[in-house]
């Protein structure tokens, strides 16, 4: 994601004149505050209803999937595990960030709602960011017990204690909510001028301030620092943590010990990657707006906070033996993938 002032203010794209605010706006008492519009997919507004229909799908499954995954960890007592537990403060937190932003999405594609006011968009803002910092911070502390378990198993279980997974879970929750704290205060000292047309369907730090009028120097340098104190720093920990994984994996010589060491670390590898790719593509057409066609950023913005809580569910319930083995048991299937 990127911080700062755009060149130049986004054009108005397919809004119709005759809407009116959403139940979000509070302009019927203040009626001095700004309101926000959101343009869902330039060029495509006939069609909405329709683009509504994979969007309301791939909610769905984002919230049964890991609704699911919470109920399992929960019940099912082999799940009872360090690891475990961090991926059900990870379902949690791609519970909410699905919740955070299906409102405004759908009432968008289903609706026409094209308007928010301020504070409800600041609410909004608040919650999807401190979501996504607190899952970088999940990340994180499930790299670190992929690296007590492999780089220091015969401590594992006195390092890796219930205390501990609480603290770390509850250090990622303390770190996103006081470091994103200051961001709606940041943006309510500044007038808002224009259309005040947001490019995603969402309320986005940077979107919003591209919006705002006045000197956004310092309000552009703290999301700067935000982003380096917490997805930049936990990227580099990450990848520190692996490059030590690796090592000490090639340290040994029983070649299917690697391979099984390894691949106890897929699941995480790839929740990694579902994570922050999208993450940095957003941040680069963020960067290269003027560049970028309008159906693609939007698509991208649309998606890109959707992906996660819709593919880590399935990526543990494909790599994962003992997801398979709880789905199996309350489910009844005698196999979960074909040929396993």
């Amino acid at each position: 994601m990127t911080f700062g002032k755009s060149g130049e203010k986004q054009k108005h794209c397919g809004l119709q004149s005759d809407l009116h605010l959403s139940m979000w706006s509070f302009n019927h008492t203040v009626p001095n505050w700004p309101t926000f519009s959101f343009i869902g997919i330039p060029g495509l507004e006939a069609a909405q209803i329709w683009i509504s229909i994979p969007f309301c799908l791939l909610y769905v499954l984002a919230l049964m999937g890991n609704a699911l995954l919470l109920i399992l960890v929960k019940t099912e007592r082999n799940l009872h595990e360090p690891q475990f537990y961090f991926l059900a403060v990870l379902a949690l937190t791609d519970l909410g960030l699905s919740l955070s932003t299906m409102p405004s999405v759908l009432a968008i594609f289903w609706f026409k709602v094209h308007f928010i006011g301020l504070d409800a968009c600041l609410t909004q803002m608040l919650f999807i960011h401190t979501l996504s910092s607190v899952e970088s911070g999940v990340l994180v502390a499930m790299a670190f017990d992929r690296l007590v378990a492999i780089c220091a198993p015969l401590h594992y279980a006195r390092i890796l204690t219930h205390s501990t997974v609480a603290c770390l879970s509850g250090a990622a929750v303390i770190r996103g909510a006081t470091l994103v704290a200051p961001l709606p205060f940041l943006l309510r000292t500044f007038p808002f001028c224009g259309a005040n047309i947001l490019s995603h369907s969402y309320c986005y730090y940077p979107d919003m301030l591209n919006l705002a009028c006045g000197d956004v120097t310092f309000s552009g340098v703290y999301g700067l620092v935000f982003v380096l104190f917490t997805f930049a720093a936990d990227v580099v920990f990450i990848l520190v943590s692996y490059m030590k994984i690796l090592a000490t994996v090639l340290t040994l010589e029983n070649r299917d010990r690697n391979w099984k060491l390894l691949h106890t670390c897929a699941c995480h590898l790839c929740a990694v990657f579902v994570f922050y790719l999208p993450l940095i593509s957003v941040a680069v057409l963020h960067h290269y707006t003027q560049n970028t066609s309008p159906v693609l950023f939007t698509s991208m913005s649309n998606t890109y906070l959707l992906m996660t809580p819709v593919l880590n569910p399935l990526v543990y319930s494909l790599k994962s033996r003992q997801i398979q083995a709880a789905l199996r048991k309350r489910f009844g299937v005698q196999r979960i993938i074909a040929g396993e």
